[in-house]
């Protein structure tokens, strides 16, 4: 599994790289804020919802501090969508974020 820092993460948006970025927390932590651009789809909904990503794309999953993201990323893997971890998740964010 393939896997990136929050910092990295930051960098790539703000060098104006076009990323799909998945946020797969629950409602009432995503309602505290998110990363600007990310879509919502708690980890609970991931292994439904894969019909919506596309194959050909990568995708950036981020939790409160990586482990759900990690396993959203091995149900993804499972079904051939590629996805990079954001280690530490939104615990070591200091980007912006969106509420």
């Amino acid at each position: 599994m393939n896997s990136i820092t929050p910092d990295e993460l930051q960098q790539r948006i703000e060098a104006g790289e076009d990323l799909n970025i998945i946020d797969v927390r629950e409602d009432e932590e995503v309602a505290a804020g998110m990363i600007p651009g990310a879509k919502h789809i708690p980890l609970g909904e991931v292994a439904d919802r894969v019909d919506e990503l596309d194959a050909d794309q990568e995708y950036y999953m981020v939790c409160r501090g990586g482990r759900r993201s990690a396993m959203a990323c091995e149900i993804l893997e499972g079904n051939g969508v590629k996805c990079v971890n954001v280690e530490y998740g939104m615990t070591a964010w200091k980007g912006e974020t969106i509420a």
